[in-house]
């Protein structure tokens, strides 16, 4: 009986220490793109603590920055990673989130830049954003940061999507075997670079990224100044041996206001603390620093957040 009861109080206490942890998941995006292995990243720094913090993180694969800015707002996710603009348009109720302002929305970090690309097949003959007209081309799944970035761009290009001969909703993991198969002649990414997505498309499919400038790129982004010229660096992809001139946002960690300020602050404690080795963890975090990460935020940093920054110096 001695030994019954016994078993019964360890148990005890290991459900009493199970039910006092905090779990939180962050929503990335494709496995081939770069927000899956960033919130995989983070999870880990985060994991190495969970002993003393009770906090446990887990990464979830889903459609990208609208998805994770939605499933935030409806407490399906804790944290998700979203383009800068997309974080924009839905605090502000525009765009894709009309009349439909996320007040709650919370920024935890600016993570990495992200630039767009315009990944087509040489043979293609479209050397520019223009002469994606009468071609078959894939702008992103259905309420994606991507294609609400893509639709937005052409609509102020004045190209519409009636002027393609087809237009592909299909989820940018996906769109390198369409390319490879003759299903599409090019696709829109926005992302940091490199990605194993494109480097998948590279090296299956004889493709060139086009430049995306121009007096009508240059007003769109003076009229959008959550955007910023860059550079997509040469060799980095198989076959394109130059850099090329292109225009981007920036990679969010965003959270809600509900989210504890326990879980935000050891989030942040956990990538500032470990930052060198964070930075190894992908190559599109080589240029990033720690001043960078506070840059080209969209929505108002979340309370957790502000205390360690504060508690830091990184903010007065």
């Amino acid at each position: 009986m001695k030994k019954l009861i016994a078993i019964f109080a360890l148990l005890s206490v290991k459900i009493s220490l199970f039910a006092a942890a905090e779990f939180v998941t962050i929503g990335t995006g494709s496995i081939t793109g770069t927000y899956y292995p960033t919130g995989g990243a983070i999870c880990r720094l985060v994991n190495k603590y969970k002993k003393e913090t009770r906090i446990r993180c887990s990464v979830e694969s889903t459609g990208g920055s609208v998805y994770n800015i939605n499933a935030i707002s409806m407490g399906d996710l804790d944290f998700g990673i979203a383009q800068s603009d997309a974080v924009y348009h839905a605090i502000e109720g525009k765009k894709t989130f009309k009349k439909n302002p996320m007040k709650k929305l919370r920024t935890v970090m600016s993570i990495y830049p992200e630039l767009l690309a315009l990944v087509v097949k040489k043979d293609s003959n479209i050397n520019s954003i223009y002469d994606i007209k009468n071609k078959r081309i894939n702008i992103g799944n259905l309420g994606s940061g991507n294609e609400t970035t893509v639709s937005y761009l052409l609509n102020h290009l004045n190209i519409k999507k009636s002027d393609l001969s087809y237009v592909g909703k299909l989820k940018v993991g996906e769109a390198p075997d369409a390319l490879r198969e003759d299903r599409i002649d090019g696709y829109f990414y926005m992302v940091g670079h490199p990605t194993a997505n494109i480097k998948d498309a590279s090296s299956s499919s004889n493709i060139k990224l086009v430049p995306i400038t121009g007096k009508q790129i240059d007003k769109f982004i003076e009229k959008n100044p959550f955007y910023v010229k860059g550079e997509i660096p040469a060799a980095i992809y198989s076959g394109v041996s130059t850099a090329t001139p292109t225009f981007g946002s920036k990679a969010v960690l965003i959270t809600s206001s509900d989210v504890s300020n326990k879980a935000v602050y050891t989030l942040v404690k956990a990538i500032l603390e470990n930052f060198d080795k964070f930075k190894k963890l992908h190559p599109v975090y080589r240029y990033i620093t720690k001043e960078s990460l506070l840059e080209g935020l969209s929505a108002p940093l979340h309370d957790g957040a502000i205390k360690y920054y504060k508690e830091n110096n990184f903010i007065k």
